[in-house]
């Protein structure tokens, strides 16, 4: 596949007006159908570019929901075949048989998935406690990584990962898909040409209320020390005796998994840095509870951070909050709000929603119009200025758009058959999970967290 390919693939930007009018000079700037389209039938036909001996070979390591979601969607890029799946669990190996065809390879040691010569990429699905030591293990054998966020379990893993990819120079791919979105990429553009003036704030919310979206996720009825690998789950964490709860919902336990932070928090900072092109806050503190879903878990379901961001030469200082609520019961909402001097932008995956503020002019201010005219002894009466609405401008993806997920892991083999550059690397990826360990950190130390987010270390104060 070409770079213009991965141009192709870039669903354009209609843009819809509301009443009122926005800068001219932000219009030219629309990504149009035109400037960047293709069709599903082009892509339907790219399928039959690669024979069977130019397929990307990959294997899924960690076969449950969000591996699954991986897997099913990486498969859908012309030229990739999964021919192998690990995981702990004998169910999802059965499963994964069915699913994806009875001759895939099928192992619970993902030692055996990397020593295979024949597997070119793996996808890192596990609990949050192994992706640094098979990410690192991965690319020491020489495989191209897609690993789920947040990269690392602990901020103090990330040098690692870096270091593995500096050293093996293979493509390596976090996976907040959010970084290849059509709205993150519309929103950069858009701060960077001044829609918003000066960037001051930001803030990002998600909210949740499902037993599944809380990680209330089902136990299946064999679950067993004979059909789970428990012993290999701790292998690199506390030995304790065989808890399906542990196994299956590890999200909800610090030993494996990161909380509403690493979970969500990590996917706006994705999102943030890639906009502002920000490397990091110097300071991060939170507060939260555990609410609504007492069933044993450790960590909080309501969750806030706030974090300072100094200036940089590439934007000026500014200050994000974020906000998770599992105990929701609105219905869902999840935003990303960027406000600026002179309007704000709500950046979704496949919208952006720019709204921008008629301004005074210093001389068509009435309040400094009266100084003036009491210093000049002139009484003078003025009317309330008559404001207009917010002007408002939507940027949406056409109909068709294959979404960020699949941009996601079109841009990770592109970058492999090309040897080329991903969004989200291990460098990025430690940058956006640093932020959101150390609001756990903060949390259940009950302290400001200082990082240094250009030397990628913590800071005593």
């Amino acid at each position: 596949m070409s770079n213009q390919s991965n141009g192709n693939s870039r669903r354009g930007f209609i843009n819809k007006l509301a009443k009122g009018v926005v800068g001219a000079s932000l219009i030219p700037n629309i990504i149009t159908a035109a400037d960047r389209k293709r069709s599903l039938e082009q892509l339907s036909r790219q399928k039959d570019h690669y024979s069977a001996n130019d397929n990307i070979q990959i294997a899924l390591i960690g076969a449950g929901g969000m591996g699954n979601a991986d897997a099913d969607t990486a498969i859908t890029v012309p030229g990739v075949k999964l021919i192998a799946a690990c995981d702990l669990y004998d169910g999802r190996l059965a499963d994964a048989k069915k699913k994806y065809g009875s001759d895939i390879y099928t192992t619970r040691d993902y030692k055996e998935i990397l020593a295979r010569k024949d597997i070119d990429a793996v996808i890192i699905a596990t609990p949050d406690s192994w992706h640094k030591d098979i990410s690192v293990a991965a690319m020491n054998a020489g495989k191209s990584v897609y690993c789920e966020k947040p990269m690392v379990h602990d901020v103090t893993e990330g040098h690692a990962v870096v270091e593995a990819q500096n050293k093996n120079k293979v493509v390596y791919e976090v996976g907040s898909q959010g970084v290849s979105s059509l709205g993150n990429e519309k929103a950069r553009q858009l701060l960077k040409d001044g829609a918003i003036g000066q960037l001051n704030y930001a803030e990002g919310f998600w909210a949740r209320m499902s037993p599944f979206g809380a990680w209330q996720y089902p136990i299946p009825a064999d679950a067993s020390p004979s059909t789970v690998g428990w012993d290999a789950f701790l292998a690199n964490n506390t030995k304790r005796a065989f808890d399906p709860l542990r196994f299956f919902r590890w999200r909800n336990y610090k030993d494996y998994g990161t909380g509403v932070s690493g979970d969500l928090f990590v996917h706006l900072f994705s999102s943030l840095h890639l906009v502002t092109g920000s490397i990091g806050p110097e300071k991060i503190m939170a507060t939260g509870g555990l609410r609504y879903w007492k069933d044993g878990r450790e960590v909080p379901d309501v969750m806030l951070g706030m974090f300072d961001y100094p200036q940089t030469d590439i934007h000026p200082a500014f200050n994000l909050s974020l906000r998770v609520n599992f105990v929701d019961g609105t219905g869902g909402t999840n935003y990303l709000r960027m406000v600026g001097s002179e309007g704000s932008m709500t950046v979704e995956w496949d919208k952006v929603t720019l709204y921008r503020n008629k301004a005074y002019a210093a001389t068509d201010d009435p309040l400094l119009q009266t100084k003036k005219a009491q210093d000049s002894g002139k009484q003078y009466v003025y009317e309330r200025a008559h404001m207009l609405p917010p002007d408002h401008m939507e940027y949406v993806a056409d109909k068709g758009y294959k979404g960020a997920h699949f941009d996601h892991f079109y841009n990770l083999f592109n970058a492999m058959r090309t040897k080329g550059k991903v969004n989200e690397d291990a460098l990025f990826g430690f940058r956006a999970a640093a932020p959101a360990l150390l609001c756990n950190d903060s949390y259940f130390q009950n302290k400001i967290m200082y990082w240094d987010p250009k030397n990628l270390k913590t800071v005593n104060k």
